[in-house]
């Protein structure tokens, strides 16, 4: 564990060097990342904060300050008056674009680029099969293609 923790933290403090530069919190960025990957560009409250392992209380903060930003917006959900979906708007994708090519040159520097295609591919397939047991949340609200398509 604490090879692995060393690692993530090296991996975190290269990559959040560029996110920081265009003014985004790490948390912010997830959040933007989070729901420009999912379908319509959104996410259920809930789905949102289970994904990010934040609060209720947690995401809505940091949607909070992103909607002041002009980079989300919430949206009532149609068949629960309870819900919300947190939606992210053209300036947050525009800022997500900003922040993407070194946020990714960065991943490849420091992690992708260091292993071989097979092993990259060995790699996340065995952190997948540990998230899916540690966090089942993490990829709540998002429709899984594979599953979808029959392929489970």
């Amino acid at each position: 564990m604490g090879l692995f923790a060393e690692v993530y933290t090296g991996i975190a403090d290269k990559a959040n060097a560029g996110i920081a530069k265009a003014g985004l919190s790490d948390v912010d960025f997830e959040t933007l990342i989070r729901l420009a990957r999912s379908p319509r560009q959104s996410l259920r409250m809930s789905d949102l904060a289970a994904q990010t392992s934040l609060s209720t209380s947690g995401i809505t903060r940091v949607v909070d300050r992103l909607e002041r930003e002009g980079l989300v917006v919430r949206e009532a959900c149609a068949t629960d008056r309870r819900a919300s979906y947190a939606v992210i708007t053209e300036a947050g994708n525009a800022r997500l674009q900003q922040v993407l090519p070194q946020h990714l040159a960065d991943i490849e520097l420091w992690f992708t680029g260091l292993l071989t295609p097979e092993q990259l591919t060995i790699f996340l397939d065995m952190l997948r099969t540990i998230r899916d047991v540690v966090r089942p949340c993490a990829t709540a609200g998002v429709i899984n293609p594979r599953v979808d398509a029959g392929q489970g």
